[in-house]
């Protein structure tokens, strides 16, 4: 793996490596009052419109 690691370093290109353990928390919704508020807020106001660049 180092190896690898390595030869990626060299064409500086940031390497990210995942925490299996992490996965635990993929079911769980960690902040509910932020999530509840966050989500009242979308209804209210909505999405941001986007404009294309010229």
């Amino acid at each position: 793996m180092k190896k690898n690691i390595k030869k990626i370093n060299t064409k500086k290109v940031p390497v990210v490596l995942i925490d299996k353990s992490l996965d635990f928390f993929n079911d769980k919704i960690l902040f509910p009052e932020k999530l509840a508020k966050a989500n009242q807020m979308l209804m209210k106001i909505g999405l941001p419109k986007m404009s294309k660049a010229q």
